[in-house]
């Protein structure tokens, strides 16, 4: 069953009405008039876990009322043919098969062809295509490069719209894992918090997702109340670090040495969650402050396909485990202070998850530390932190619905004034997990 707009933005409906109208009116332009279905994917924040969903520990996202729209009509045969309202996205056109090709590295087609490619793969029958036009352009719509997941919400809306139009009706949690392994098409390994938050994202609340899965390969997971009179409050900074795969990659390296290391005293463990309800100060003895990598080989521990290692790659072992067995141990408790009502508490936890990415996972920058040291200089801001990889990209904050404007000027100017750039600043509120929208 689809949702109306009322549905999906609440009180923020009516300005939506009119970027709905101009995407029917681009899609008539395109195709031609007839019926037509609207399909939406929310963009997402992570509100606390980061860096832990590869070391199989806990996330928390929230989902956006900024969105990736999808206007489709269903064709007789097994051709896709999709536009963008935005004209850096050239047209394109494929035919739903197993075995699709993708396009070059970087096309905006090849997450479409993904998510078609993996739904031929699980549906046993020639699959009905569409003709389509996306529309994803702010304000509304989710922003580009900044850390929100505009590209996971472009698979799941291709999913989405022809899974509905075949018939077939997937419950949310296989559609995310769909997703998941659809976006490898691009050459992205990730993990599955986007597109699980993606569709199963709800109004009002965040979605506490564990990342290990179960003896049957399913995902535990849960939607927690988000506090009321509250907003999300997005700072994208404007830094894109273009060279950090190799930070990165130590920063995973270091996790998995301390996995090896761990071993030893703690057979089975495969994982940092593994020694998650071990105390930290039993977990010392056993994970060194440094390590360089060839140190590890000489021990015959392999740290598997990462690329930009070299056996002088010094490792910070220690730090590197410490961020992600406090940041799990900070979302349960993020969990139990949002069940509770306890913003503050919920606001020291982001503050000590920031400290905690700053200064043992070490993915700040002189960037985002200005800009959460500009929010929390105003009242009525309870947390902020880091969200993303780090290295640039934004920052989230939670702040009383009545400050957000003294947020927005006073952040803006501090970041102009100490770091000559301008901030972009999304106030956003929550949203429903992708699905069909209904118009009337």
């Amino acid at each position: 069953m689809g949702l109306t707009l009322q549905d999906i933005y609440g009180e923020g409906a009516a300005v939506q009405i009119r970027r709905y109208e101009q995407a029917l009116e681009a899609f008539t332009t395109a195709y031609g008039p007839g019926e037509v279905f609207v399909f939406r994917a929310p963009g997402r924040v992570n509100l606390i876990g980061e860096h832990t969903d590869y070391n199989h520990g806990f996330v928390m996202p929230v989902a956006l009322d900024k969105d990736v729209l999808l206007l489709a009509r269903p064709r007789p045969d097994s051709m896709v043919r999709l536009s963008n309202v935005e004209a850096d996205f050239p047209p394109f056109s494929f035919t739903i098969s197993s075995s699709v090709s993708p396009g070059p590295a970087g096309d905006w087609g090849n997450y479409a062809k993904g998510a078609a490619r993996e739904l031929a793969r699980r549906i046993d029958r020639d699959l009905q295509g569409l003709d389509g036009i996306v529309a994803g352009q702010p304000p509304h719509g989710v922003p580009r490069a900044v850390g929100l997941s505009s590209s996971s919400a472009v698979t799941v809306v291709v999913a989405v719209a022809i899974a509905h139009l075949n018939g077939w009706r997937p419950d949310g949690a296989a559609m995310a894992q769909l997703c998941a392994e659809a976006e490898w098409y691009v050459g992205t390994r990730g993990g599955i918090m986007d597109h699980f938050i993606a569709m199963l994202g709800r109004r009002g609340h965040a979605l506490f997702l564990d990342c290990r899965p179960d003896a049957v390969g399913q995902y535990q997971m849960d939607h927690v109340p988000l506090p009321r009179g509250y907003s999300l409050l997005i700072v994208d900074s404007g830094v894109r670090h273009q060279n950090v795969g190799g930070g990165f990659n130590q920063r995973v390296a270091a996790c998995r040495a301390g996995v090896k290391l761990l071993q030893a005293r703690f057979p089975g463990t495969t994982h940092l969650r593994d020694v998650q309800d071990v105390s930290w100060d039993d977990l010392v003895p056993t994970l060194p402050e440094e390590m360089t990598v060839g140190e590890l080989w000489e021990r015959g521990m392999d740290l598997g396909d990462l690329p930009g290692l070299t056996s002088d790659t010094l490792l910070k072992v220690r730090a590197r485990c410490r961020h992600v067995w406090t940041e799990n141990r900070r979302v349960e408790a993020a969990v139990a202070a949002l069940r509770a009502g306890e913003v503050t508490a919920l606001g020291r936890l982001l503050n000590e998850a920031h400290a905690s990415a700053r200064d043992d996972y070490e993915v700040s920058c002189p960037e985002l530390e200005c800009l959460v040291q500009a929010a929390r200089e105003v009242d009525g801001v309870v947390g902020t932190r880091l969200t993303g990889a780090g290295w640039g990209g934004c920052i989230v904050a939670i702040a009383r619905d009545d400050v957000v404007p003294e947020f927005k000027a006073h952040v803006s100017g501090r970041y102009q004034a100490e770091m000559g750039r301008s901030a972009a600043i999304f106030a956003c509120r929550t949203a429903p997990g992708a699905g069909e929208c209904l118009l009337s």
